[in-house]
């Protein structure tokens, strides 16, 4: 498994510096990036409980569902809602009680995962977490051909595609727009790395969010190993303590995040 050496990161940073969007899939690019922003308040919630950024969630949520960005079944491999996940990885969540929410389901898959332990969300810090997530085939077996995990629908992918797990072609294209393309157009659009000036109401912070939201959050932390805390829709010191035992962060606004 690569690392993310100075080399590693130069590469990720050349090849994101000189990408374009492929002038046959503008539109499509186009389409899931507005999609992408239509969701970042639900995103934005869960980048308050864990930390990744919501636009980092958004790019997960492209690539891993059918249809793209998708919000009727698991996230971890979109098996519906209504019961646990049948498919690989199986059983997930395990705890709760189903139907889950799409948030719950979410939260689960990007810790099982472990997105809310990675912390370098710069270009090549993220390119370098959704290629790994997504496999290093490509890299050991066809260097060749740039993952289009990431580069499908630029200048960087032509053609050369896993069918099937261990199964490759070299003529297949893929139909799926890559990673690098939506976060290019993102920042281009400049909902990424630009502030964003409005408050988001629907945030959860420290004795403050809509008791939903709030929900969802105390009950994905119940399914956290050695963590109990009551599903009231309050944010409070219980929830906060719980969040920073999961994840290593309080809630915005708990004035104990500021102790040392």
């Amino acid at each position: 498994m690569p690392s993310l050496t100075p080399t590693l990161r130069n590469e990720y940073q050349h090849l994101f510096d000189t990408c374009e969007i492929r002038s046959k899939q503008t539109d499509n690019v186009e389409r899931l990036s507005q999609k992408i922003e239509a969701n970042e308040p639900v995103y934005k919630r869960i980048e308050t409980a864990l930390g990744i950024p919501w636009y980092a969630l958004g790019l997960i949520h492209a690539m891993e569902t059918t249809p793209p960005l998708s919000m009727a079944g698991h996230l971890h491999n979109g098996d519906p809602l209504s019961a646990r996940t049948v498919q690989v990885p199986a059983g997930r969540p395990t705890t709760g009680t189903p139907p889950f929410s799409w948030e719950e389901s979410a939260m689960d898959a990007l810790t099982f995962e472990r997105f809310h332990q990675w912390n370098d969300w710069s270009i090549p810090g993220l390119l370098y977490k959704l290629e790994r997530y997504n496999g290093w085939g490509y890299r050991k077996y066809h260097p060749e051909v740039r993952t289009p995990y990431l580069w499908s629908f630029t200048n960087h992918y032509k053609r050369g595609k896993y069918t099937a797990d261990g199964r490759f072609s070299d003529t297949a294209r893929s139909k799926q727009c890559g990673a690098a393309a939506l976060l290019r157009r993102l920042m281009e659009r400049g909902s990424v790395g630009a502030e964003n000036e409005a408050a988001d109401e629907a945030l959860i912070s420290f004795r403050r969010g809509p008791a939903e939201h709030v929900k969802s959050l105390q009950r994905f932390l119940n399914t956290c190993p050695g963590v109990t805390v009551g599903v009231d829709g309050k944010p409070g010191k219980r929830t906060s303590a719980a969040l920073k035992a999961v994840t290593g962060n309080y809630l915005i606004g708990d004035p104990r995040a500021n102790v040392a």
